[in-house]
């Protein structure tokens, strides 16, 4: 026994210095660390800012698919990341709560929080409605304010233009619109539109899926939205942190017309083709066309360059969060065991955390822990992976026989001899099944983890909603449930090798 829980210790030890190096690395001084958004937009121009600045000889980091501007935000004050594109309406409205959207006012604004805005890239990416056209033709809607006399269309907005400054609330009160709309992933949106489950939807101005769906764009008749010029909000230290990427980044200036970000667009969404290659063809011949990209079928997809990198940081967080879960959760078992006074307190704290959104707890912890990426992703896992291992060994240790317990008192063991060689050997079975769920939960919990930036299996399921790929999603989606399978069966295992046939039957 003593052999096998120093084993057990080295293996925690080592995973813990994986995660260590891994946040490490992450947190390099001598790297520069581009965020984006979870649209494919943002992708593709943090990919071409990635690009250009190693270009240049610098080493930098794409975060894709951060979220949304708040945790994006949030990130960057927090120097999680030190640039990401975003747009001068956002940047006003969202950000400072004002209506100037010239860069002299938003460096104003954004100067106290050591932050600016520059490299304005071209082109103008406004938030606007649109439906198909065959509807706008029998319904006669042209404009946004033609909305209000067709109570009974069903709209399907993002999320975040349900909840923005700029989005739904202001545009519902200015336009006095009665609609209830549905909140639906951006992605997503396209194909209920499609499917005729909506009726209309919040779109941005570059979005290629426009014509592919023969979408007509409502006019913004009371002028509504902003400009939403595409520039980088960064922290105002990168210029003399990181000159050469810095001076890489400004030849970007004016370089981006809308009918290129549309064809850069297309290439990813309709063409089949990486945000990585997009880019990369775009810094080399100045546009894109959304050419298909050679098939090469969905298991050469699932086992892509990327899948032993995604494994290793899915397997570092499940584990090394799990690893912590058990040194705290069993100790608090014991406690609440043997002092029934704490017992619901304990239980009653840790069951509440279980209740907590994971997008919530991961938004809360950025600027709680002030960085994005593996840390904060450990900390909300191993949150998780408490209650059914503090629950399991309260039950296990609190249900054991009145009668086995006075024997061990009778025998004259002091207390921690009798936890130690009868009390956990008894609940050793109810222990381990609590980890084993902890586990298994912690598996598929992880994959949200790739919305701050931590990797894992979730980075394809993210690209994929964004890019309303099911391949991709999939190639995300079934490494994740086969490795909750394979956990399953592990512990199964480790069950029959550590529980003595008599006590599990």
């Amino acid at each position: 026994m003593n052999s096998l829980r120093n084993r057990f210790g080295c293996f925690c030890l080592r995973l813990a210095t994986l995660a260590l190096t891994v946040a490490a690395s992450e947190a390099s001084s001598d790297t520069l660390s581009i965020g984006s958004k979870r649209f494919t937009e943002s992708y593709i121009l943090g990919e071409i800012a990635t690009q250009a600045a190693q270009s240049a000889g610098q080493q930098a980091v794409h975060r894709q698919g951060l979220g949304n501007t708040a945790i994006l935000f949030e990130a960057l004050k927090a120097g999680s990341i030190h640039i990401y594109p975003d747009y001068t309406g956002t940047v006003a409205r969202e950000l400072l709560k004002t209506e100037a959207t010239d860069l002299e006012s938003l460096n104003r604004g954004l100067q106290p929080l050591g932050l600016g805005v520059a490299v304005k890239l071209g082109f103008n990416n406004t938030y606007a409605l649109a439906l198909p056209e065959a509807t706008a033709q029998a319904r006669n809607v042209t404009t946004i304010g033609d909305l209000a006399r067709h109570p009974d269309l069903r709209l399907g907005l993002s999320h975040e233009f349900l909840q923005r400054s700029d989005g739904w609330p202001g545009l519902k009160q200015v336009y006095r619109l009665p609609h209830f709309p549905r909140g639906l992933d951006h992605g997503l949106a396209y194909e209920a539109i499609a499917a005729g489950q909506i009726d209309a939807m919040d779109i941005y101005s570059t979005d290629a899926k426009i014509a592919k769906y023969a979408l007509r764009v409502m006019t913004d008749d009371k002028r509504y939205f902003p400009e939403y010029g595409a520039l980088f909000v960064y922290r105002l230290d990168v210029p003399q942190r990181f000159p050469e990427a810095w001076a890489a980044l400004v030849t970007l200036e004016g370089r981006i017309d809308e009918a290129a970000m549309i064809a850069m667009n297309a290439g990813a969404e309709l063409g089949g083709r990486s945000f990585a290659t997009v880019a990369a063809d775009f810094l080399a011949e100045g546009a894109t066309e959304p050419r298909m990209a050679a098939g090469d079928g969905w298991l050469v997809q699932l086992f892509g360059p990327d899948f032993w990198r995604l494994t290793a940081q899915h397997l570092t967080l499940v584990f090394v969060s799990l690893a912590a879960a058990v040194f705290i959760g069993v100790p608090l078992g014991i406690w609440a065991v043997r002092r029934p006074k704490a017992a619901q307190p304990i239980l009653g704290t840790v069951s509440v955390v279980q209740t907590v959104p994971s997008l919530a707890l991961l938004a809360f912890l950025i600027p709680l822990l002030g960085t994005i990426g593996t840390l904060p992703a450990l900390v909300a896992l191993f949150l998780y992976s408490l209650l059914p291992i503090v629950r399991n060994t309260h039950s296990g240790l609190h249900d054991i026989s009145p009668q086995l317990r006075e024997s061990a008192r009778a025998l004259g063991l002091p207390a921690g001899a009798r936890l130690r060689m009868i009390e956990l050997p008894l609940a050793a079975r109810p222990i381990l099944a609590g980890v084993k769920t902890s586990a298994v939960i912690n598996v598929g919990t992880a994959t949200i983890a790739a919305f701050i930036g931590a990797g894992g299996y979730g980075e394809r399921i993210v690209t994929g909603l964004a890019l309303n790929d099911n391949g991709v999603l999939l190639a995300g989606a079934v490494p994740a449930a086969a490795l909750a399978l394979l956990v399953q069966a592990l512990f199964d295992r480790l069950d029959r090798w550590l529980i003595s046939p008599g006590l599990r039957g």
